[in-house]
């Protein structure tokens, strides 16, 4: 008697099981990404808008305030310092294989490559005798093309009110060229990009469209296989070394690399804007947030 109840028992808590799965919370160890116990942090808010977080080889960041016209570097010891001043309105950066910050530069619709000597190269000034509608994220892939987005977003600081470009597009300025090369046209209004460490996939926001893709990079920089990975846009991405996607706005939400939502991190502000990891470790979510800057303590790793 009491082993029919208990076979009894088992038989409805395993169908139970299958039929009402126990849901993934934020902190199941296959999804726990933050550190324990750890909040974001507040780093500093005395900007105008904060963009375009981009990590060096020891872990500093350079992060842009854009109304402000300062590119700025977040140490590994915590302080914060002016990088360079009158720095073409920039946006997004990111780093090249050889150590210069690559600047989605948008005064003047262009982008740049600045040294560690604060010498900036023009690297795209027009397309075909057009200027673009305003470089506005940018990734370096391993072979060292580099990949940007260029929506249209009317700034006070321009004299034009309309763009010249036919549409908002992705483009690739492979290794060696001076020429962009449209790769994506299909975008409503692309924005946040970033790449795999090893070059093989590239994931690009649609923001207007309110949707993320991923696709494959060939051998030839080209892009192939468009795929849905996220239900919603985003202003910047960031990967850690897990393959999970960071996007932005609304705090920062984290999907995994099958593309299922596992968590959402809040931030104090009306709007993130970017994401990057950095320190010493790698280990240090910071987060570029309307007017100030934050810091979160992980347990993963940045990629970039």
């Amino acid at each position: 008697m009491k082993m029919n109840m208990l076979k009894a028992l088992l038989i409805v808590s395993f169908c139970c099981s299958q039929l009402f799965p126990k849901a993934q919370s934020d902190g199941a160890p296959d999804t726990a990404i933050v550190a324990d116990g750890a909040t974001p942090q507040l780093v500093a808010r005395n900007f105008s808008f904060t963009e375009g977080p981009a990590t060096d080889k020891q872990g500093n960041i350079y992060f842009t305030d854009q109304p402000n016209n300062k590119i700025w570097i977040y140490k590994t010891d915590g302080t914060i310092a002016l990088f360079l001043d009158s720095a073409g309105r920039s946006n997004g950066l990111d780093f090249d294989n050889k150590g210069n910050l690559i600047s989605c530069a948008d005064e003047q619709m262009q982008l740049w490559s600045i040294d560690r000597n604060k010498k900036v190269t023009v690297l795209i000034n027009d397309l075909e005798g057009k200027k673009l509608n305003g470089p506005n994220d940018c990734w370096v892939s391993p072979r060292g093309d580099i990949y940007f987005t260029d929506p249209y977003y009317q700034r006070s600081w321009w004299t034009r009110t309309k763009p010249e470009m036919e549409a908002e597009k992705v483009y690739v300025l492979r290794r060696g060229s001076k020429t962009p090369v449209p790769v994506v046209d299909s975008l409503q209004r692309p924005n946040g990009i970033v790449g795999t460490a090893d070059g093989k996939f590239l994931y690009v926001a649609d923001i207007k469209g309110n949707k993320t893709y991923r696709y494959t990079i060939g051998k030839d920089g080209s892009l192939s296989n468009a795929r849905l990975f996220a239900p919603i846009g985003s202003d910047g991405i960031t990967l850690d070394n897990k393959g999970n996607v960071y996007l932005t706005g609304r705090g920062v939400t984290v999907f995994n690399k099958q593309g299922q939502r596992i968590k959402n991190i809040p931030i104090p502000e009306k709007w993130t804007a970017n994401v990057a990891f950095g320190g010493k470790h790698r280990n240090k979510l910071f987060i570029t947030a309307s007017e100030g800057v934050y810091v979160l303590d992980m347990k993963v790793k940045g990629v970039e």
